[in-house]
């Protein structure tokens, strides 16, 4: 089934129509790329609930002992499957229903425990987490909690609490970021009773193996109803072929399926929302069920700190310890420094999430692309740090009597979270919408090339008069005063610097609006960079926050704490000089005209004297 061919025009509509338009509760993140450092939006912390930390601390540690006597990591990787016992002991000790309430059977675990035991999960084994991850955050149990009906969530959500594995089935062989050009459809019967479903989907995480599954589909419009893209809960049986499991470079154990429906029936009560909600759903349902992703993130950094510390003690290199080289110790700091910072963006954006008193689709965003960016090039540091052994797999060191350390593994597994639920450019371009919301509800109908020129000068009247009182607000603040932030300690001087920089990072998102106009959303890079310099400030912020919360915590190393708070905010500070630097003193602009003429075959002579083993053909097909 071909994917329907539309314009960009038309994607970015039906983008924009999924999105959510409204903000109804403060949010850091938003303030933040306006250039208002509401720290106070972040700190102090909000507690937990003593019941939240004893359910949690109490399955955490039925967790650890199911992983430890019962699990074989290397058993996994080796077979590329998780073994059906280990799937059954997950289901018996609730951990299928970690986020479920406990009216509908499931643990009712806080966002930030939730976080922890799938941190827990993922050092054991990758593939243990996806699979929870995949049931939980996007699968049907979060959808359903959203906008599921009281029927729905009566029948649904004790099954995919204990016993159903779900799955979330969007994407398709020729339709990714996309979704304007989802071909799978979903035709309401004569008798008005259900729909028939028909289409491929690929990359269904958990797919191979679900109960049950969200499908997305396109309902045709009619004169009745708007159609549009809608949300399905389809329990798998007649009509749906598992056509293929899907093999990748890393997350081997996990069961990733093209799957097909054929004429598959669906009755009325299966519609999650309204016909054309879907990507509505697919979107609110992401904007906490992200924070899975830097949650495996996080704690892979800091599994890597501690395999840099052992080996950096142990392996002897020129008289010394390897760790004392300058060169390795570089990498230790910055490994260090980033488990640190990952940690507490990731602590911050939970708490944020249970609190539910603010709006955290932008950090939980930001989290995610720090967390996959940050966490790829720790991994990528540690294989170097750990030389040839970084390399040999697991199974190999175990097999000649050495610590079977997963360092190749962690890399290869790390790297899909830099493409799982949105890639790092999507989310770029994604944050970055956000982040220049208020400029287009002011001042959009100027860039907008179908608006009237009458309505234009309007527009620009209004448009001065807000910049007029935003532009000089930005011109000084907290970070100027050198007792700002007192309260902080010797982590005041990098709140100050977040402040002040958060204020320049607006003015830079304004110029570059004077400068582009309408072409800035072709301006990806600089996009990247202005998203990039947010999530730096971000996590600067939540380092600070985080550190003075486990102080108060944890007396006893409460030096410590600051040491490594100072040492991440130092690191990104000099990230974002660079970014700021990069924003206007760049290749964009060369690199571009030379990709083009790469696409258009300026080159090919230059392949000449390859050859290729995969064979002449075209890159997409199958679909």
């Amino acid at each position: 089934m071909a994917s329907k061919q539309v314009s960009e025009k038309e994607a970015r509509q039906v983008a924009e129509a999924a999105r959510e338009a409204e903000w109804k509760l403060p949010s850091f993140g938003k303030e933040l790329f306006l250039g208002n450092f509401r720290l106070d939006l972040i700190h102090p912390q909000p507690s937990l609930s003593a019941d939240a930390v004893e359910t949690g601390e109490k399955f955490l540690a039925e967790l650890r002992t199911f992983l430890e006597n019962k699990v074989d990591p290397l058993q996994i990787e080796r077979d590329a499957r998780i073994p059906d016992d280990v799937v059954e002991g997950l289901k018996e000790i609730g951990a299928l229903g970690m986020k479920i309430p406990t009216e509908y059977g499931g643990l009712g675990l806080s966002q930030v425990y939730y976080n922890k035991a799938l941190a827990l999960a993922g050092i054991w084994h990758a593939a243990l987490s996806t699979l929870l991850s995949a049931h939980q955050s996007i699968g049907l149990p979060q959808p359903l909690m959203l906008f599921g009906s009281e029927e729905q969530k009566a029948e649904w959500l004790p099954k995919v609490a204990r016993t159903h594995i779900s799955a979330f089935l969007l994407t398709e062989p020729d339709v990714g970021s996309d979704p304007a050009r989802l071909s799978s459809t979903a035709v309401p019967t004569e008798d008005g009773t259900g729909y028939v479903i028909n289409g491929k989907k690929l990359w269904a995480t958990n797919g191979a193996v679900a109960d049950v599954v969200v499908i997305m589909a396109v309902v045709p419009k009619s004169e009745t109803s708007r159609g549009g893209i809608s949300a399905f809960i389809v329990p798998n049986g007649d009509g749906i072929t598992i056509e293929r499991r899907n093999a990748f470079m890393g997350l081997r154990g996990i069961e990733n399926s093209v799957t097909v429906f054929k004429d598959v029936f669906v009755p009325k009560t299966n519609l999650i929302g309204k016909e054309g909600a879907g990507l509505k759903i697919a979107l609110t349902t992401l904007n906490t069920g992200r924070l899975s992703l830097p949650a495996i993130c996080a704690s892979q950094a800091k599994y890597a700190l501690k395999i840099a510390r052992e080996w950096g003690n142990e392996r002897i290199q020129w008289g010394i310890p390897v760790g004392k080289h300058d060169a390795i110790a570089q990498k230790t700091a910055f490994l260090a420094g980033t488990a640190f910072g990952l940690e507490a963006m990731l602590d911050v954006s939970s708490r944020l999430a249970d609190e539910k008193r603010n709006d955290i689709r932008i950090e939980a965003a930001l989290a995610k692309l720090y967390g996959s960016e940050l966490g790829w090039k720790a991994m990528d540091e540690l294989v170097q740090i750990r030389g040839g052994r970084g390399y040999e797999t697991a199974e190999s060191l175990k097999a000649r009597g050495e610590k079977p350390v997963p360092v190749e593994q962690m890399l290869r597994d790390m790297r899909i979270n830099r493409i799982f639920e949105g890639s790092t450019e999507i989310m770029h371009l994604l944050i970055a919408r956000e982040a220049v919301d208020q400029h287009l509800a002011i001042a959009g109908d100027i860039i907008e090339p179908d608006v009237a020129l009458g309505d234009k000068a309007k527009t620009a009247v209004k448009a001065g008069g807000f910049y007029a009182k935003w532009l000089p607000k930005l011109a000084v603040g907290q970070g100027t005063a050198p007792t700002s932030y007192a309260e902080f300690g010797d982590l005041a001087e990098h709140l100050r610097f977040a402040e002040r920089n958060c204020r320049k990072l607006a003015r830079s998102t304004f110029y570059g609006m004077s400068r582009w106009q309408g072409k800035l959303e072709k301006k990806q890079s600089f996009l990247g960079r202005i998203v990039d310099i947010g999530a730096e400030l971000y996590g600067i912020a939540c380092a600070v926050v985080y550190a003075q919360t486990l102080q108060s915590q944890d007396p006893t190393n409460a030096k410590q704490y600051v040491e490594l708070a100072d040492l991440f905010c130092a690191q990104a500070r000099r990230r974002v000089d660079r970014l700021l630097h990069d924003l206007w003193f760049n290749d964009d602009a060369d690199n571009y005209t030379a990709a083009m003429k790469v696409l258009d075959g300026r080159y090919t002579f230059f392949e000449s004297d390859l050859i290729d083993p995969a064979g002449e053909g075209p890159m997409l097909g199958g679909s």
